[in-house]
């Protein structure tokens, strides 16, 4: 019973959100309160949620301040050249604008922080797609799942997981799979091309003068029809651009000449002239996320407290004085706001999973449909599984709950753990666009676009992707 309800409690929520019945944070928190009452343990509701938001409260914290800490680093021009390189790469053709969000979406993503990767790929890329009114579900898919392929790094979280969950080195296990995540990042080019093409049949190539020239889009439309924004963010002739949700830019006052200038600073992506610019401590921020990134990486002190500490620092040496520093917090206010609900919404959701059993039995069940006869296939099996089940569960839950069952199954049909593990990695392109990944609502947040429409576009060439990896895995003997 408690495997029907999970799998009914889960297509529900994704059923509810995608037909836009009800709002994701809303249907995070009253659906599975709802299901909880179903199975009889209404009574203990309150236990499941703080203890989701226990488990979860050092991920909202982590993306609270490294929201924070980039959107300063964003604000500050830490990241400009890297941006400036990708815009005069993607000029005013739809194309490369949407390769240069693969490529800058892949650069990013070395972090291993998808908040991070999403928030300056949105900074540099949502004014082109909007000033050429390209649609941008294109923009949060090709992004989200070029993350995906990426999160696989060491110090991403998934890899980490599987050699703990296995007792194995992370090296041996992603040091082989690097041919076949090489043919998904691959793949997500050759995604980015078909879908620049196809954007470039429907609006055209332009000149950057002609881009500039351009009257900007009078009103938003639904996600899969042009603009794709979902929100209900406006441009209107006269009263200013949008900017890009960052706080690093600011709307003109009405009028011909300022707002052309407004719309000319929109295109540019990041205001090569903004005021918080700090060009003479250029070499100091980049040394401090590096150092930041390297903490991390070494595992010096916990992700939560590294931001937390990297932002305060941030913030003091590049803007000492207090207005300054208020200003900065409350331009990053909203997105910090909207990731944090979400991520405590998140918690309702897997702590009801967790605590009632239906995570548990769920898997039991997914674990024992596997055919006797697929047993020596082990490890196509898991990675086939790491598709559906990654993006219902939390990584955490896949990697310490269901992996290691799959792995003892494997190991009775003289499969190795390690290829289990690399197998495991395979449905990580999927994983980052599932409503369990906080990292996604920064994502669609800054980019406007409902959650809904960025799950129905960008499901199918996600599930792609992981199949790329998975048949490269197998192709080159790897699992």
């Amino acid at each position: 019973m408690l495997t029907i309800l999970g799998f009914a409690m889960i297509a529900t929520f994704l059923v509810l959100i995608m037909t836009k019945k009800m709002s994701p944070i809303a249907a995070l928190v009253l659906i599975p309160a709802l299901f909880c009452v179903a199975v009889g343990q209404g009574a203990q509701l309150g236990d499941y949620v703080i203890e989701g938001v226990g488990n979860l409260a050092p991920t909202a914290a982590m993306l609270m301040f490294a929201i924070v800490y980039f959107g300063v680093m964003i604000d500050v021009g830490l990241f400009d050249p890297i941006v400036r390189g990708i815009l005069k790469f993607c000029q005013a053709d739809p194309m490369r604008i949407v390769v240069g969000t693969a490529v800058l979406a892949a650069i990013v993503s070395l972090d291993g922080d998808g908040s991070t990767t999403f928030m300056i790929t949105v900074s540099a890329m949502y004014p082109l797609y909007k000033r050429l009114k390209m649609s941008l579900v294109v923009m949060t898919g090709v992004a989200a799942t070029a993350n995906g392929v990426m999160n696989t790094l060491p110090w991403g979280g998934p890899t980490a997981r599987a050699a703990t969950a296995l007792k194995l080195d992370a090296s041996e296990i992603f040091v082989p799979m690097i041919p076949a995540l090489a043919m998904g990042l691959l793949a997500v080019f050759v995604l980015a091309y078909v879908l620049g093409i196809r954007e470039r049949k429907r609006l055209g190539t332009l000149t950057l003068d002609e881009a500039l020239a351009r009257e900007p889009e009078p009103e938003t439309v639904s996600a899969g029809t042009g603009t794709g924004t979902g929100g209900k963010d406006r441009l209107r002739k006269g009263t200013g651009a949008p900017v890009s949700g960052t706080g690093t830019g600011s709307g003109a006052s009405a009028g011909g000449t300022e707002n052309e200038e407004a719309d000319d600073e929109e295109f540019q992506g990041l205001d090569p002239n903004r005021s918080t610019l700090r060009p003479k401590l250029y070499w100091f921020n980049a040394g401090l996320t590096a150092a930041l990134l390297t903490a991390m990486i070494m595992e010096l002190m916990p992700i939560p407290v590294l931001f937390l500490l990297g932002a305060a620092l941030a913030l003091t040496v590049n803007f000492p004085h207090m207005p300054d520093q208020r200003a900065r917090i409350a331009a990053h206010a909203d997105n910090v706001l909207n990731v944090s609900g979400m991520v405590f919404a998140a918690a309702v959701f897997t702590g009801v999973l967790t605590g009632t059993g239906m995570v548990e039995h769920m898997a039991d069940w997914v674990v024992g449909a596997v055919p006797e006869a697929m047993g020596p296939h082990m490890a196509i099996v898991t990675g086939l599984l790491s598709l559906p089940l990654t993006y219902f569960m939390s990584n955490d839950g896949f990697y310490f709950g269901v992996l290691p069952v799959l792995a003892e199954a494997g190991a009775a049909h003289g499969v190795s753990p390690l290829e289990i593990a690399r197998a495991s990695l395979a449905g990580q392109a999927l994983h980052m666009s599932s409503p369990l990944v906080p990292a996604v609502y920064v994502l669609v947040g800054m980019a406007k676009v409902e959650f809904g429409d960025h799950t129905r576009f960008t499901v199918k060439w996600a599930v792609l992707t992981s199949l790329v990896v998975l048949a490269a895995g197998i192709l080159f003997g790897i699992m």
